[in-house]
């Protein structure tokens, strides 16, 4: 629009500008040299009198150009000046163009294509319709220069299209799945891009489904903006996957990822180490406990709407962001039963001009509990949230909504034996009694196998008391507890060893198993398929 108002009137009566589509979104447009259809739209017309005339308007579709040897020179990077009869002479038969293109009065025109890096990215087009003069070689060079300079702008604003159409693509790729829906937690998330010409950036959101019904949410903001912010994402979120699989509790697998962040600074270009960083936020929920730990770098912090339908944030010390060193980050446990919900956000779902952090905390809680209480749905309340204020984000916004979903009742079988070996036949057979309640018999002994073996180990091993726990979901889980710290280790047994092969039979009986620790003692765990 710009380059057409400067043309109109001083140069010219008519003028228009048309982009090859292929510009548009960023990519490069087909290297025509010699005839070729280049795909135009129009982006720009103007007029002395602001009227269309009759010319095809902004935003439409150009005809294809016809094989006419003068058009075909502007496909080679040429200016070129035609009268009227020349021109009608060109697109003879070709009706549409001349009415779309030709003005009814126009008498004499210059084209200069727009060009960067040998590429046609388009076309600037003046006509005179109520001037006698014609356009001269001296208006042709001088649209040729306007068009040069032009040309710079619009393949810089092409580039910067595709690198954020790229880095938007990443990101939407390295992003989970929108929505979850697991027998104790119901997730949705929402990502997305800062509007107008914000860089894409590095938020990022994730639900790792653990053994035991377990789940990890995680939500982080990776400091920069473009392609290097997002690909720094994709290996930060590897990484909390790959930590979450250990079984860490949030504090230890932020102080991991802490080292992580660092060992990147340090690899990165010295220009370049300080803006390696991220801040990161993870609960981990235990709905056989009906708790949720949770633990901060950096990160504001998540908020939980309760029976009561408050919402509310909660009271976590947010440790250093990521990549600091040195400090550590405290947890915080809070309980969580049946249709809480909890709320894990990145800052640009605060951010505004001049807004106050905690203040924007405290007023996203309060549109969490107007949610809550209207009986809105977790998706319907993803996109409210995301949505609310209709103006453009400056930056880019991850959230993670989650609901807690009621376990039913008997779904749990726990007991606690002391560490005498006589209690590993009790052990086998409360177990035996809660699959035929489950109406579970066919598994009956597979589990009894896997029961003696891990209760026989930590009676042996760790001494009491020793706990089993019986959890059934979409898989049934078995597990032994033991106030013991060491951790077990998978070994095949010789044939001459008269032990040692407790585990790798639980592991061949099992689709899997694996271990975690608390503040005290360890637990081992062993998933069964239910029979279909």
């Amino acid at each position: 629009e710009d380059i057409a108002e400067v043309l109109v009137p001083g140069l010219a009566d008519v003028a228009a500008v048309d982009l090859a589509e292929a510009v548009l979104v960023g990519d490069e447009p087909p290297k025509a040299r010699g005839g070729g259809d280049l795909h135009l739209r129009r982006m720009a017309l103007q007029t002395t009198d602001g009227s269309s005339l009759g010319l095809v308007r902004p935003g439409a579709v150009i005809p294809p150009f016809p094989d006419q040897p003068q058009l075909l020179l502007l496909q080679e990077g040429r200016t070129v000046v035609m009268d009227r009869a020349t021109i009608e002479r060109g697109v003879e038969g070709v009706p549409l163009m001349s009415r779309d293109l030709i003005p009814e009065d126009g008498r004499s025109l210059v084209i200069a294509p727009m060009t960067a890096r040998g590429l046609v990215l388009g076309f600037i087009t003046a006509w005179r319709t109520d001037r006698e003069e014609p356009f001269d070689q001296q208006d042709a060079d001088l649209l040729t220069e306007i068009a040069a300079h032009s040309s710079l702008s619009v393949d810089n604003a092409r580039r910067y299209t595709r690198e954020h159409r790229a880095a938007v693509t990443l990101q939407r790729r390295l992003l989970p799945a929108a929505s979850t829906c697991g027998p104790a937690l119901e997730t949705v998330g929402r990502y997305l891009p800062a509007a107008g010409g914000a860089e894409i950036g590095g938020d990022w959101f994730d639900a790792i489904p653990l053994p035991s019904l377990r789940v990890a949410m995680v939500v982080g903001d990776v400091i920069g903006h473009g392609l290097h912010a997002a690909a720094t994402m994709g290996r930060l979120r590897t990484a909390v996957q790959t930590l979450a699989d250990l079984e860490l509790p949030p504090d230890e697998l932020l102080t991991r990822l802490d080292e992580l962040v660092a060992r990147l600074a340090a690899e990165a270009a010295p220009a370049d180490r300080d803006a390696v960083g991220a801040t990161c936020l993870v609960a981990l929920y235990d709905p056989v406990a009906e708790q949720c730990t949770v633990a901060s770098a950096g990160h504001p912090p998540p908020i939980m709407a309760g029976a009561d339908g408050v919402a509310r944030p909660l009271p976590v010390q947010p440790g250093p962001p990521l990549g600091v060193g040195g400090l550590p980050f405290e947890p915080a446990t809070v309980r969580m039963t049946a249709d809480d919900w909890l709320a894990l956000y990145t800052d640009g779902l605060l951010t505004r001009p001049a807004d106050d952090v905690e203040a924007a905390v405290l007023r996203l809680a309060d549109r969490i509990t107007a949610l809550r209480r209207s009986g809105s749905t977790l998706e319907a309340a993803g996109r409210a949230l995301t949505e609310q204020t209709g103006l453009p984000a400056p930056d880019d916004t991850a959230l993670l909504l989650a609901r807690v979903r009621p376990l039913p009742r008997d779904a749990i079988g726990q007991w606690e034996f002391p560490a005498d070996p006589e209690t590993v036949a009790d052990a086998r057979a409360a177990a035996s009694g809660r699959l035929a309640l489950w109406g579970l018999t066919d598994l009956d002994f597979t589990v009894e196998l896997i029961v003696s073996e891990l209760v026989t180990n930590a009676i042996r091993y760790a001494g009491g008391p020793i706990g089993l726990r019986l959890i059934r979901g979409d898989v049934l889980v078995c597990e032994v507890s033991d106030p013991s710290n060491t951790q077990p280790r998978l070994r095949r047994a010789s044939l001459a060893d008269e032990g040692g092969r407790g585990l790798f039979l639980v592991a061949q009986l099992s689709t899997r198993w694996g271990s975690r620790y608390g503040r005290s003692g360890k637990t081992i765990w062993a998933e069964l398929a239910l029979p279909e």
